[in-house]
């Protein structure tokens, strides 16, 4: 199996683990603590206590952050690596699930840490995400929050298993 071919399969296995994780647990955010989906409006607004789906896109200026950072740990609490799959950004809550769509080409992602804070930039891909969407500089994307799903270390690694996404990255045990 060729790298690129792997990455995608990672890729592909951690959005579906993503995608239902944030469905699955959506209706539990509220009485479990989480933090819920923020509504429909503006991406800096207030979350509501019922998750709800935004209803158009809105076109900002988004860079990509990772290599330098590798290592570090993000605001939200990950360990940033090369196959983080996220996005920063300064006012929605960590786990904030994002469409993010460049060249008519989606990526939904998790917010997994803060920024970006320079280039004028209102999103902050990590490498990876960046690199699945061909994102190579700044550059102006469609984003659309869709979800959340709980903050956990692991958030934004491919999932172990479709139990570990499940819980939200982390293992059962």
């Amino acid at each position: 199996m060729t790298m690129r071919t792997r990455f995608t399969t990672i890729l592909l296995s951690l959005l579906a683990a993503l995608t239902c994780a944030g469905f699955l647990a959506a209706g539990a955010l509220a009485s479990t603590g989480g933090a819920a989906s923020p509504s429909a409006g503006s991406p800096g607004s207030p979350p509501s206590s019922t998750p709800t789906r935004a209803k158009g896109h809105k076109t900002a200026l988004a860079t990509w952050f990772g290599p330098g950072f590798y290592g570090q740990q993000t605001a939200c609490g990950q360990t940033l690596t090369p196959a983080t799959i996220g996005v920063a950004n300064r006012k929605l809550p960590c786990g904030t699930l994002v469409k993010v769509t460049y060249h008519g080409k989606p990526l939904t992602v998790p917010v997994v840490d803060r920024g970006p804070y320079g280039n004028g930039a209102d999103w902050d891909l990590t490498a990876a995400a960046a690199q699945t969407l061909g994102i190579e500089e700044t550059v102006h994307i469609a984003t659309v929050v869709v979800g959340a799903v709980p903050n956990t270390p692991s958030l934004g690694l491919p999932p172990s298993s479709l139990t570990a996404a499940l819980a939200g990255g982390a293992a059962a045990g």
